[in-house]
């Protein structure tokens, strides 16, 4: 069957075409996509060529991973249900993460429809509730995974680097579980869509190493994009016993000194990818109004104009943070 998806067709080349899908099995449902989430850092990351993987860096010794369909998030509506799922139905609001494709250099990709997707990478979307919300379920369950990964006590101080749509979700399940957030950013306007109760420290106005003894003794870092250097600031002032949450892509350069992190006991947590436990969690607090989403997004285009989204993301004319493509 065929289909329409975003293609990185190669290194900073995006396409929006038509590609070959298989025929569903039976424990794939059919989908008719309404919106999907770019995830920015990932997705560019791949579409610089700096990955063969979501963990793996490119080398010259692998294959060059185009052309193939990007991106893993969005939701719509099942238009076709396998004889073996038994727990969704034609005309079923959903999310789904990646969907089947042919002959391309990934057999999986998220910008495409419709979406062919085994059963098992769909979640129902409750009954009454705006899709639009969930479209980014995967990226956001990265954030809630960050904010739940180290245990602490309420009124723990825990610092975020990085203020993009992970280190958003991340501040707010923190501060769902009652921690002191610090955010380190560098952009006044996604600063400002933080919650209220969240401090902010602007490293283009700020210095670091000045402001942040201002909070008290850290229990917990968050490093949402890969910033070694910043971590090697903020570890002088943690407690014993501290917890580091790395998150960020860090290529080839996330050496870390284990005796460094022996000095005070910190913990090491690296979080990767997404479980049914953590999506189904991460649902959970779309619905109940703690996880907010629907504030983030700040551009929209038609699918067709991929190129044009992805021309404002690789050059940053303009601030941005959410970015939607509508079906």
């Amino acid at each position: 069957m065929k289909g329409n998806a975003v293609v990185f067709i190669d290194k900073e080349k995006v396409s929006f075409q038509e590609v070959d899908i298989p025929d569903p099995s039976s424990t794939d449902v059919v989908i008719e996509v309404e919106h999907s989430w770019i995830s920015p850092g990932t997705e560019s990351s791949f579409l610089r060529g700096e990955r063969i993987s979501g963990e793996t860096m490119w080398t010259p010794e692998h294959p060059w991973p185009f052309p193939h369909v990007s991106g893993y998030q969005k939701v719509g509506r099942v238009i076709n249900v396998g004889a073996d799922v038994e727990d969704l139905q034609v005309g079923d609001k959903v999310f789904a993460s990646v969907s089947h494709v042919k002959d391309l250099f990934f057999e999986f990709g998220g910008h495409i429809n419709p979406a062919v997707t085994h059963h098992s990478q769909v979640w129902k979307i409750p009954e009454g509730e705006d899709p639009l919300a969930y479209s980014g379920l995967v990226l956001t369950q990265v954030g809630y995974n960050c904010g739940i990964r180290a245990p602490l006590n309420n009124k723990d101080v825990a610092v975020v680097i990085g203020d993009g749509l992970v280190g958003q979700w991340s501040a707010q399940t923190l501060l769902h579980r009652g921690a002191d957030v610090v955010v380190l950013g560098r952009h006044a306007d996604k600063l400002n869509l933080l919650p209220t109760e969240v401090q902010r420290i602007n490293l283009q106005k700020e210095i670091l190493s000045e402001v942040l003894p201002n909070y008290g003794s850290v229990s917990i870092i968050i490093d949402t994009v890969g910033s070694m250097e910043t971590v090697s600031e903020i570890l002088p002032f943690m407690k014993r016993e501290g917890h580091w949450v790395s998150a960020g892509f860090l290529g080839n350069t996330g050496i870390v000194d284990i005796q460094c992190l022996r000095e005070k006991e910190i913990t090491l947590h690296t979080p990767s990818g997404w479980t049914k436990e953590r999506m189904d969690q991460t649902l959970e607090g779309i619905l109940e109004g703690w996880l907010k989403t629907l504030p983030l997004i700040t551009h929209r285009f038609p699918s067709q104009e991929a190129a044009v989204a992805w021309s404002l993301i690789l050059e940053k004319r303009e601030p941005f943070l959410g970015v939607i493509l509508d079906w």
